[in-house]
């Protein structure tokens, strides 16, 4: 990744803050940005028929899979877009639970509950298959003002029915500025005993990243800032540090430095897994200022 003086150098002329990659412990897909679902407030930008990224097939990814468990890889995740409207999906999440745990990250709703029986194949993987499922609020005419009427009821049934057949599930929810943290997670877990789903079921919370393509204005990120609130710990904790993610746009299948920031090109990493991992990661994007002030992660590390 050639790096220009933007990278480098903030706005006040200060070496810029950086994260030094010191392992591959998760290697993440983005299975394309099309999505059943068109929520205003996607950091992918994504909706039906989306193609900002394509959809990936096993063809695509089989070689990096093998060379990431050579690599000692240990875990891999997927996100989209949806996962599930890759009509590929199932047959990529059974190659990758052969090698490692998987990760999937889903909005639950229609694509998931259609493919129940096809996912039901994989109830006895080699490696554990885990769900992650978006539920944005604990009320349901909040969350289905973003995501369409109906919708609450049918991330809950995916939930469930996961759930039932043996998988571990997760839950992720927007986070809300000075909102009441304590009162917001006891709503919800009141919501998972509801449905017969576990109290102490993990819950990840996550910030407005904004859209795609668009620049929020936030405080530059210095070398001074990255040690003077940041240690050696923390710093190894941002996703940069032990993750990569599979890119697949115009055909060209890329590694990019993470999830969050497929958006921009100056994370393009190349073709190979191997070079990429030992690119430093300079924090400039916007979304890195989400990840040094909140500890933002997708990762379930």
């Amino acid at each position: 990744m050639k790096q220009n003086q933007r990278q480098l150098v903030t706005a006040c002329g200060l070496p810029r803050g950086y994260i030094q990659p010191h392992a591959l412990e998760e290697l993440w897909f983005h299975t394309g940005t099309a999505c059943n679902l068109a929520c205003p407030f996607c950091l992918e930008g994504s909706h039906p028929g989306d193609g900002r990224l394509d959809r990936i097939k096993l063809d695509d990814v089989r070689a990096i899979m093998d060379e990431a468990a050579e690599l000692g890889v240990s875990q891999f995740s997927f996100t989209g877009g949806e996962p599930f409207v890759v009509r590929d999906f199932v047959n990529i999440l059974e190659y990758a639970s052969n090698l490692r745990p998987c990760l999937v990250l889903t909005n639950g709703t229609d694509v998931v509950l259609k493919r129940l029986h096809h996912i039901a194949r994989l109830k006895n993987p080699r490696h554990p298959i885990s769900f992650r499922i978006s539920i944005d609020f604990p009320d349901e005419q909040k969350h289905d003002a973003g995501r369409g009427k109906g919708n609450f009821r049918k991330a809950l049934l995916g939930m469930k029915s996961l759930h039932d057949m043996g998988f571990h599930v997760s839950l992720a929810r927007q986070m809300e500025q000075d909102e009441n943290t304590a009162a917001v997670e006891k709503s919800f877990r009141d919501l998972l005993v509801e449905n017969a789903l576990p109290r102490d079921t993990r819950i990840v919370a996550f910030p407005d990243f904004g859209p795609p393509n668009v620049r929020t204005s936030v405080p530059d990120i210095s070398e001074d800032c990255m040690t003077r609130y940041h240690d050696e710990a923390s710093r190894k904790q941002f996703m940069c540090a032990f993750s990569k993610m599979v890119v697949k746009q115009n055909g060209r299948t890329h590694i990019y430095a993470c999830t969050l920031v497929d958006d921009d090109p100056d994370y393009d990493l190349g073709p190979s897994l191997r070079e990429a991992l030992n690119t430093r990661i300079m924090l400039h994007h916007h979304r890195c200022y989400s990840c040094f002030s909140l500890g933002s992660s997708c990762s379930e590390r």
